[in-house]
């Protein structure tokens, strides 16, 4: 059974990230939105995390977030930048769905 987990905070202020990623399973997606998209950029002390999430889980970020940060273009490799028609369908796609507040 696929879940996507939702973050939204930041993960150098708030726990919910590493919640969310250790409570993730293998094959559940992950999708950084709003503040959480600072986890996404490459050399941060928080990039290990994510990519080590990536090596079972497939991991989003929304493109719109990453742009309003200033952010574009600087998400790691292997991460999928959705628009909000995928974060649509990223939530038609998983059978459940988890935000991590």
């Amino acid at each position: 059974m696929a879940m996507l987990h939702i973050v939204n905070k930041s993960p150098f202020e708030r726990v919910a990230f590493d919640s969310c990623l250790a409570h993730a399973s293998a094959g559940d997606s992950i999708l950084m939105i709003e503040d959480a998209v600072v986890g996404a950029v490459d050399g941060s002390s928080f990039s290990g995390k994510v990519k080590a999430a990536m090596s079972d889980k497939t991991v989003y970020v929304l493109g719109a977030d990453l742009a309003a940060r200033g952010l574009e273009g600087k998400a790691m490799d292997g991460i999928v930048s959705v628009d909000y028609a995928g974060f649509v369908d990223l939530t038609a796609n998983n059978d459940t769905t988890q935000s991590w507040l």
